[in-house]
């Protein structure tokens, strides 16, 4: 029996659940939509539905442990607690549901937390001892590796970049509070800024167009050369990258690494990040640290859990 553990990466709109195996090789990965289960059970039902098709298509395959990335994952508690973009609510022991269905050794941790791990065994941070991941899907997420180890602080929630506030009294978070860097600098940040740019200007641009603007439409449209996608890809740039300058005289990283949907944007968004990150830095810090897209694309978060999930086995 070739044994694998599975990774699960739950976002706020999508969860992906892959399995792994010692090697950090993804061999198989499904999707499916977190808004369509109104209860914890329900997806955790769905989700090991999923990972025993994924155990079928491999033979002889053996499941020795699950790994989970969430928002507002608590390492130390295995519970999601108050997450603001999922569809449920409180504290939800979720590594004890997944355990009562399977009966298998399952841990959870911050997304970003996983996404950082999965970057530092199988990615481009491999032999980094200092780094940070940052998440840019339906929110923001951020995962701090400070001399080969996760952060997670006294509690587990060490390392919340995403609701550092950068615009006092600004847009309402889903976290109940104003201006938090996650409500501009995310997927759903960047479409609130597009909306609210093409309400205050007359100036042309085929997303007026459409039904329904996705980041992925403002970056392709800002690639394009449209004049407006170009002005809030610059206005978000320049708001995460004021954000990192101050994050860098915290924690002093290497490097950092754009993932998620946003930062498939590629140069587009992290050169103008990068400029305005360096604008904003203490001199001591200019010209030291890179900004990359991360190397394993959608599978980083995914990894980083499985081998969560290969360290408790």
């Amino acid at each position: 029996m070739k044994k694998y553990c599975a990774g699960i990466d739950i976002g706020g709109t999508n969860s992906v659940i892959g399995l792994v195996d010692g090697q950090g090789n993804c061999v198989c990965d499904r999707t499916i939509s977190t808004k369509d289960f109104e209860t914890p059970e329900a997806f955790v039902k769905a989700a090991c539905i999923e990972i025993r098709h994924c155990l079928e298509q491999n033979k002889d395959a053996q499941l020795s442990g699950i790994g989970i990335g969430a928002p507002n994952g608590n390492y130390y508690t295995g519970c999601i607690e108050f997450a603001p973009n999922l569809p449920w609510k409180g504290v939800i022991k979720l590594a004890e549901l997944f355990r009562q269905e399977t009966g298998t050794t399952s841990v959870l941790t911050n997304d970003a937390n996983a996404a950082a791990v999965g970057e530092q065994l199988f990615g481009a941070a491999k032999g980094m001892k200092n780094f940070v991941v940052i998440t840019l899907g339906t929110g923001l997420g951020s995962g701090f590796v400070i001399n080969g180890e996760v952060l997670y602080g006294h509690d587990g929630f060490a390392g919340e970049l995403g609701h550092v506030i950068v615009v006092r009294d600004g847009r309402l978070c889903g976290c109940g509070r104003r201006g938090c860097l996650e409500t501009y600098a995310s997927a759903t940040g960047i479409v609130r800024t597009m909306h609210e740019w093409l309400d205050n200007s007359a100036q042309p641009s085929p997303l007026r167009n459409l039904e329904e603007i996705t980041s992925r439409q403002i970056a392709e449209q800002g690639t394009a050369g449209d004049p407006i996608a170009l002005e809030v890809v610059d206005y978000t740039a320049k708001i995460l990258g004021r954000a990192l300058a101050d994050m860098v005289c915290i924690t002093s990283p290497q490097a950092i690494f754009l993932f998620g949907g946003l930062a498939q944007a590629g140069d587009l968004l992290i050169k103008p990040v990068k400029k305005y990150m360096e604008e904003n830095l203490l001199n001591i810090f200019k010209n030291k640290i890179e900004i990359y897209s991360s190397k394993l694309s959608s599978n980083a978060a995914v990894l980083g859990a499985g081998a969560l999930a290969w360290k408790h086995t």
